[in-house]
């Protein structure tokens, strides 16, 4: 849970500096809307929405804290997607071939082919 919670976290600061970034701009349209993550973790979803965080690393408290004000500034939200369904398996863990197919369908990937006409994975 901890480094699932690290990455909402580290999203959630890229989309804030994209968010003030939009902002900025005298011709963007106005609000900007909120950029949705997606997590195959439901208990990091849960412990984002919470209000109170009971656990005993200062670190990840301060990200709690942070993930918590992007959700109820409207910069993020959050959606859970399960995990068969993660087109980014494939980036952080060794999956089947049709594991990889899939995801890489799911990225819109296509097989490379070689000089020679023949596919190639």
């Amino acid at each position: 849970m901890e480094s699932e919670f690290i990455a909402l976290y580290k999203a959630g600061e890229e989309v804030e500096w994209l968010w003030n970034f939009l902002e900025d701009i005298p011709y963007w349209p106005k609000p900007v809307a909120p950029v949705c993550i997606h997590c195959d973790s439901q208990v990091a979803i849960g412990r984002a929405g919470s209000m109170m965080y009971n656990g005993k690393s200062r670190h990840i408290r301060q990200r709690h804290n942070t993930v918590r004000e992007f959700l109820s500034r409207g910069i993020i939200t959050i959606d859970y997607v399960k995990s068969k369904d993660n087109v980014l398996d494939l980036l952080t863990n060794g999956l089947s071939r049709e594991g990889v197919e899939r995801t890489s369908k799911g990225m819109s990937l296509r097989p490379r082919t070689s000089q020679h006409g023949g596919n190639s994975i």
